[in-house]
């Protein structure tokens, strides 16, 4: 991908343009940036600009080159990316092992996120990381010459998701690679990653997109300006989200749907004990999903809260998020979020994130969770 296909963000395209002119290029990079932000997009045109720098500059060479750098198969780069035994693996598994279908994955969607990936591989219940094995797989390719006498550069997707063992096992390359290997981390988070690999980085933060660029890019695949309008709004620079929401495709649809069962079974509660029979059920149905569809619920219920105590304080125009849902109206559930509660709230929901993420059962943490929300929703403000 050249830096002209990426969406905005015309000041980072700009920056590592000229750091890389000026033969500033730091040996390992980590670029830090929400979801939909164009990480990837930005990792791999700046991949092709540094591999093809080092080309032969004739018109054939460059053209070969960067045709190769976009159909990721250019000998010199490499990847890594959280991934989990499966249908395709059935143990051990690495990143080459499903080559073939990340080069497909970057190709048709290079704005996607984590679930998306692992829904193209087929391990959407599982919870991917970047393993021992993994880490193994990348000292040996690293420790070989390039293949076309310029850089090496290793791409490494959500390093966050890296796991102890593969970070401590990764730390003297980062520190002292080989000559001429370039090494980009790209983390929507980093406070996931260890201090140890942060401070062996040099760090760039990309923001997200402009939305006069998600904008043109919606107006580019036949919307009106109205709608492309409104949904870059909800997007907030996420890309992703975008085209899921132009698509009505968006994950968020199911979850605004689990929500609003959750609140009005909450509500039915005060007073009536046999509310509990559909809260019950509502976790069992929610439990029957994947822990990464469970942590991105748990995620976006934390949005919403947020969403609706900005409502509550009258700033709605910081308030982006919609549910879809007929019937329910955000800012009438709003005043139900407050300053005696949403701290309460939120402790809540990131404590069954937590429990989640380290294969609690489901069925009892949401059921304890919802119980919990119940009590804390029919809190008075103070």
């Amino acid at each position: 991908m050249a830096f002209e296909g990426i969406l905005g963000q015309q000041h980072i395209k700009n920056h590592l343009v000229f750091s890389a002119d000026a033969g500033r290029i730091a040996h390992a990079q980590l670029f830090v940036g929400p979801e939909g932000c164009g990480l990837l997009p930005m990792a791999l045109a700046y991949a092709e600009y540094l591999l093809c720098k080092k080309a032969p500059q004739d018109a054939a060479s460059q053209e070969a080159c960067r045709q190769k750098c976009r159909t990721l198969s250019h000998p010199d780069l490499h990847f890594a990316y959280p991934v989990a035994n499966g249908p395709k693996v059935k143990s051990h598994a690495v990143s080459d092992d499903y080559l073939s279908d990340w080069r497909d994955f970057v190709q048709a969607t290079p704005y996607a996120n984590l679930f998306d990936w692992y829904q193209a591989i087929g391990i959407e219940k599982k919870q991917g990381q970047i393993g021992v094995d993994e880490a193994q797989a990348i000292v040996k390719k690293l420790a070989l010459k390039s293949y076309e006498g310029g850089y090496k550069i290793l791409i490494i997707w959500m390093a966050e998701k890296m796991n102890t063992a593969a970070a401590n096992k990764l730390l003297k390359l980062i520190e002292e690679p080989p000559k001429d290997t370039i090494l980009l981390l790209l983390a929507q988070n980093e406070e996931q990653i260890i201090q140890t690999i942060l401070s062996r980085c040099q760090t760039l933060h990309v923001p997200p997109i402009g939305e006069d660029a998600v904008v043109a890019a919606l107006l580019q695949k036949g919307l009106d300006n109205d709608k492309a309008t409104a949904i870059a709004h909800e997007a907030q620079g996420n890309f992703n989200k975008a085209l899921d929401l132009m698509n009505q495709d968006s994950e968020e649809l199911v979850f605004e749907k689990w929500f609003v069962h959750w609140v009005r079974s909450a509500f039915k509660a005060k007073g009536n004990k046999t509310a509990i029979h559909d809260i019950v059920k509502w976790a069992e149905e929610v439990a029957k999903t994947g822990r990464e569809v469970q942590k991105n619920y748990l995620n976006y219920c934390l949005a919403i809260f947020r969403q609706a105590l900005l409502i509550n304080y009258n700033l709605q125009e910081l308030a982006f998020m919609r549910i879809h849902v007929d019937g329910f109206d955000l800012a009438k559930f709003a005043p139900f979020v407050h300053e005696n509660n949403i701290e309460d709230i939120v402790k809540e929901l990131e404590d069954a994130r937590y429990h989640i993420e380290r294969n609690g059962n489901a069925k009892i943490v949401f059921t304890d969770l919802s119980i919990k929300l119940t009590r804390l929703l029919h809190r008075r403000a103070a």
